[in-house]
């Protein structure tokens, strides 16, 4: 088993949709990015990509590439779960912060759960999505834009066989 942890963040933007783990909140100002600025998947992803050791989400979709520009994160996510696949992993659960002022996240949290498992192929059982305020401090509590945090577990496919990968130095990973 490995442990994970995701950091995205992202300034409000008026010209953009809010969207956050594959969930479109209305009347809220978006998120400024290359893709569709989505920090809850962004840092899902990061937090998957590093608890295989594979990464972040800059390296497999860099803001550079045209290919990604405006992209679904929620399809970004997906081809994040074949790489884990790739590795002989799969995703256990996650759990999620968004922490900001506004919007609230409670009334989406529900419908956020549902796509983030079946994005990952676990269901919403496995996923918690909840929100937080940063009580009025510093550039979040200034409603400048949000930040979210997400932390996963992961497993070989089939369970832990009781053996890890080594390094040069014969260490475990």
């Amino acid at each position: 088993m490995r442990i994970g942890h995701g950091y995205d963040s992202h300034r409000f933007a008026e010209d953009r949709a809010l969207i956050l783990a594959g969930v479109h909140i209305p009347d809220h100002a978006g998120l400024a990015g290359h893709s569709d600025a989505d920090a809850v998947a962004h840092a899902v992803i990061d937090a998957l990509l590093g608890a295989a050791a594979a990464g972040d989400v800059g390296t497999h979709f860099p803001p550079t590439d045209e290919t990604w520009k405006d992209a679904d994160s929620m399809d970004l996510l997906k081809r994040v779960v074949f790489v884990l696949e790739a590795r002989n992993y799969q995703v256990v659960n996650v759990d999620v912060t968004v922490v900001c002022e506004s919007p609230r996240i409670a009334p989406y949290a529900g419908d956020m759960r549902q796509r983030l498992g079946e994005a990952l192929g676990i269901g919403p059982g496995a996923v918690s999505v909840k929100g937080k305020s940063n009580e009025g401090m510093g550039w979040i509590g200034a409603g400048e834009g949000l930040a979210a945090y997400a932390v996963v577990l992961i497993d070989s496919i089939g369970g832990f066989d009781g053996t890890w990968g080594a390094t040069d130095e014969g260490l475990p990973l």
